[in-house]
């Protein structure tokens, strides 16, 4: 058996580096223009992904904590909020989220090393945010997320306004995490008790809380400008390096790419997903026979695993090559399963390294 052809790589978001500018750097030098698109590694406040966002709803009038003691992960308070008595949520408007700051700052250091010649010219700067899904069941206490939702929805549309007035569309390509789509999907706790899908108008089987989570998803996509690529990341979480549930198979990611080609109206120019290391079998990818991508949009699959490099890689490629062939997908990049920002800085550019090495060995196959 072979190998789809390979095109590329993504790296989904967090890099384990000290900052932006070492990030950009490191990672041309690395991976050169195999990489379409630079993330910033995520840095600073955001190294946890959406924990520091806790912040700012505690900063937010009508809204408290609940809880006298802080409950602190990597830093972070995790407890949640909840609306003050007698205020109308309404009312209540989230301050800046932090998103558009850093985008921004980590922009000018991209500019900076592009002008020296130290990115490739056509490289793009990448910008991953969360839907506001995650935020809202992280930190809303589960009787206040419908009423919290439009408000937190608004600020993250103030946010990509602000990122995409800044920074040229040519210049810039968006990602959507949807991460805690896939607990509500998979019915699994994170810890606060079983999630309760109330965005699923059709009731709480996993086709209803799939087409909700696609309609939310869809609307904030559907901002981003003509022009910007936009891209999707369909995660099954990343606490201590493990998913909070390893999928089946491929049949829910399918199912939710498929709903996002149909609910989002603009270009989708790319959509990764991840493959658990475990999973070299075909019967994990049986479900992508189905994935109905559009022509212009690029799959890239997280098939890259530092534990066991090319080998691993190209079995799991071997094994999804059946189904893709039915899908009518001829071509393929390469990625982790999700970002790799919270795992040992010293192994960070091994694993840039081992991208490189996988497109050079597999990628000579055809």
């Amino acid at each position: 058996m072979s190998v789809p052809h390979l095109n590329g790589v993504h790296l989904v978001g967090s890099i384990n580096l000290p900052d932006a500018e070492t990030t950009f750097r490191t990672v041309s030098e690395r991976l050169g223009a195999h990489a379409a698109r630079l993330p910033d590694g995520e840095v600073g406040e955001r190294f946890h992904w959406i924990l520091f966002q806790g912040a700012r709803f505690e900063q937010t009038s009508g809204l408290h904590r609940v809880g006298a003691e802080p409950f602190l992960v990597a830093g972070f308070d995790l407890r949640p909020v909840d609306i003050d008595e007698g205020v109308d949520p309404d009312g209540i408007e989230f301050g800046p989220l932090g998103y558009a700051d850093a985008a921004l700052s980590s922009y000018a250091a991209f500019s900076a090393l592009r002008e020296r010649g130290e990115i490739a010219p056509g490289t793009r700067f990448q910008v991953s945010l969360p839907t506001p899904l995650a935020p809202l069941t992280t930190f809303a206490m589960p009787s206040a997320q419908p009423a919290l939702y439009p408000a937190y929805e608004a600020a993250l549309a103030r946010e990509i306004e602000q990122i995409t007035a800044a920074i040229p569309a040519d210049d810039l390509a968006i990602q959507f995490d949807l991460a805690t789509e896939f607990a509500f999907i998979e019915q699994v706790s994170l810890g606060g008790g079983p999630l309760t899908p109330w965005f699923a108008e059709a009731g709480a089987d996993a086709d209803s809380i799939i087409a909700g989570c696609v309609v939310a998803a869809s609307r904030v996509a559907n901002l981003v400008p003509a022009g910007v690529q936009l891209g999707f990341h369909l995660c099954y979480g990343d606490v201590a390096e493990k998913h909070f549930v390893e999928p089946s198979d491929t049949a829910n990611l399918v199912a939710v790419a498929n709903g996002l080609t149909t609910g989002v109206t603009r270009r989708i120019d790319w959509v990764h997903l991840p493959v658990p290391i475990e999973r070299d079998d075909s019967d994990y990818f049986v479900p992508l026979a189905a994935l109905n991508l559009r022509a212009e949009t690029d799959l890239f699959l997280g098939v890259v695993h530092h534990e066991d490099g090319v080998a691993g890689a190209h079995r799991r490629l071997e094994a999804a090559e059946p189904a893709l062939t039915t899908a009518g997908i001829r071509q393929v990049g390469i990625a982790t399963e999700c970002g790799f920002g919270r795992g040992p800085q010293e192994r960070t550019v091994p694993l840039l390294d081992l991208h490189a090495e996988i497109l050079s060995t597999l990628g000579a196959k055809h």
